[in-house]
């Protein structure tokens, strides 16, 4: 694996992968890796011939500056869990200026799903999430790239931007990878001190519950506000609890075969978001 620190460097070996033939698939990742971010690499098995790994916290996508101080960063630890798993040839970290050049002024809006969710309480957080993905996906002129289902209003996002901007890139969705207690894997647990880290797994059982209730055929605003008092009592604070199409995550009843249950709640000022489908 080569760490590749400037688009200058990166664009002359892509060149060259194109140059000969191979697919390039790409994984973006604010870097913190775990287990997730290994199985969206592992998940471009047998789609291309060359992966990228890109690591870069991306400040126009935080809403909070202390958010963005506080996320989590090891490179070095980074790049040794790749090495010692394999199968990537390029680890993309670039600083902000190769990103964010003085003067840079453009955004990217997708308009209409970055309201919703946690574009709610987040204003302008999905116009850096687009912002970034596009860049990146021209910095890495990738053919393929993967993202996992547990941020599943971005993966949206994502696939939305480049249906809009004819962007040559193939979206590959991911399943969400678990914990023993079924916690969503995510950069954030980190954060968690163990009494949270416990109260945590809660989040994923209260949903449980709720979709096999709903299954059941109980009344959805009974469902989901039992629901939400459960976190609450569990010690959450919560900021969304909403049923949703995964096809445009447009409000939806129990019904449709495309709902989804999505939540955001945070446990001091660790925010946790997860998703299940009804069926």
């Amino acid at each position: 694996m080569k760490l590749v620190k400037t688009r200058q460097e990166l664009a002359d070996i892509v060149t060259q992968w194109h140059r000969a033939g191979e697919t390039i698939g790409v994984v973006p990742t604010m870097g913190s890796l775990h287990a997730g971010h290994l199985a969206l690499v592992k998940a471009l098995d047998g789609k291309a011939t060359r992966r990228i790994v890109t690591i870069f916290v991306n400040p126009i996508q935080f809403n909070n500056p202390d958010d963005f101080h506080l996320y989590p960063r090891g490179l070095e630890a980074d790049a040794a869990l790749l090495e010692e798993t394999g199968g990537v040839d390029i680890l993309y970290a670039p600083d902000e200026t190769q990103i964010y050049a003085p003067g840079f002024s453009t955004r990217v809006v997708v308009s209409g799903l970055d309201a919703m969710l946690c574009g709610g309480d987040r204003p302008g957080h999905f116009d850096g999430v687009a912002t970034i993905v596009t860049k990146l996906f021209m910095q890495t002129r990738a053919d393929i790239a993967a993202f996992g289902e547990k941020d599943f209003q971005q993966l949206c996002i994502v696939r939305r931007l480049v249906q809009d901007l004819d962007l040559p890139v193939s979206i590959l969705p991911v399943p969400t990878v678990r914990e023993a207690d079924q916690l969503a894997l995510s950069s954030r647990n980190r954060r968690l001190t163990p009494v949270q880290r416990a109260r945590a797994a809660h989040l994923p059982a209260s949903l449980h519950t709720c979709i096999a209730e709903l299954k059941a055929g109980k009344n959805l605003e009974t469902c989901l506000k039992t629901c939400w008092q459960d976190l609450e009592e569990a010690g959450f604070t919560v900021h969304y609890l909403e049923l949703r199409s995964s096809k445009n995550l447009q409000a939806t009843q129990p019904s449709d075969p495309s709902a989804r249950l999505f939540v955001a709640a945070s446990l001091g000022d660790v925010r946790l978001i997860d998703n299940m489908p009804l069926c």
